[in-house]
């Protein structure tokens, strides 16, 4: 026997007509934790308006930043990976790069075109770490030689923004391999006496730290972009020491003289394009 019972129904709140708040209408800080509404996220550029926290973005976000009106030509876009190595781990390597081309909507890891700055004609390869984190394989090493022997053949400047985790290992050798040719042809750039900007993201690191991503005349980092050759934990664990307070972040390596300059994303078109005029690029390049 209960010792209570209910005479009349209790209040009820009527909920047939309440619309659901859509997904996505929210972006969470990962720094400060701190919502912000997703259309002024996208409008500050897909940077945090509370604390300056520079979110990871793809090869469309910058193209559609630094190049004028976000135009382009887009090169070698059909580019994919093949499997000389008939590599498997929880997957075969084809299953991996087809995956990986239907999440990301890419065929590789980086994607490159020659568009305008400002009215300057440059030759542009920007990484994308949603395929495969960014990783080398031959087909990043490939399309970016092509699209510095691109650079060489117009008489413009390149530029190269890296994101990445570093060499792909489902293709071993083949992916280190990438990091002697890209810096051959930057070599054959600077015989040309062509400019190379290199923009560091968050993450640069591995081989591509260790390759073309340093080799800039001049190299600019995001703020506190993560840069370095192997993690700040094997690094720790290997030596036996802390580390310094804000190893491997852009601000240290500016310090210690790796970078020359930490702009933020909204200042970075105007920044490359100052500097390629102090390179006098504009003076040999003709602006069609």
């Amino acid at each position: 026997m209960s010792w209570f019972k209910r005479v009349t129904d209790g209040i009820r709140t009527e909920t047939k007509d309440k619309k659901p708040t859509p997904d996505g209408l929210w972006y969470k800080c990962k720094q400060c934790k701190t919502p912000t509404s997703t259309k002024e996220f996208e409008l500050n550029l897909f940077v945090c308006p509370h604390c300056d926290h520079h979110e990871r973005i793809g090869s469309k976000e910058y193209f559609a930043l630094l190049f004028d009106e976000g135009k382009f030509k887009e090169l070698d876009a059909n580019l994919s990976s093949g499997d000389p190595l008939k590599f498997k781990d929880t997957k075969t390597y084809p299953d991996r790069i087809k995956a990986s081309k239907s999440k990301s909507g890419l065929t590789d890891a980086v994607r490159a075109g020659i568009g305008k700055i400002n009215g300057l004609k440059v030759s542009m390869a920007v990484m994308d770490f949603a395929f495969i984190g960014g990783s080398m394989g031959s087909v990043v090493g490939e399309k970016i030689a092509r699209a510095i022997d691109k650079a060489i053949e117009l008489k413009v400047p390149m530029i190269i923004i890296s994101k990445s985790g570093g060499a792909r290992m489902m293709e071993a050798a083949f992916s280190l391999m990438q990091m002697a040719k890209t810096s051959a042809k930057l070599a054959l750039l600077a015989e040309n006496k062509l400019p190379y900007i290199s923009v560091l993201t968050d993450p640069t690191t591995g081989g591509i730290t260790a390759s073309y991503a340093m080799l800039g005349d001049v190299n600019i980092a995001e703020p506190k972009a993560l840069i370095g050759f192997a993690g700040p934990r094997v690094i720790k664990e290997t030596i036996g020491k802390d580390l310094p307070e804000g190893f491997q972040r852009s601000e240290f390596l500016q310090e210690k003289g790796f970078v020359d300059f930490i702009v933020e994303r909204k200042d970075l078109k105007e920044k490359i394009y100052n500097v390629l005029n102090i390179f006098g690029t504009h003076k040999r390049v003709v602006k069609n």
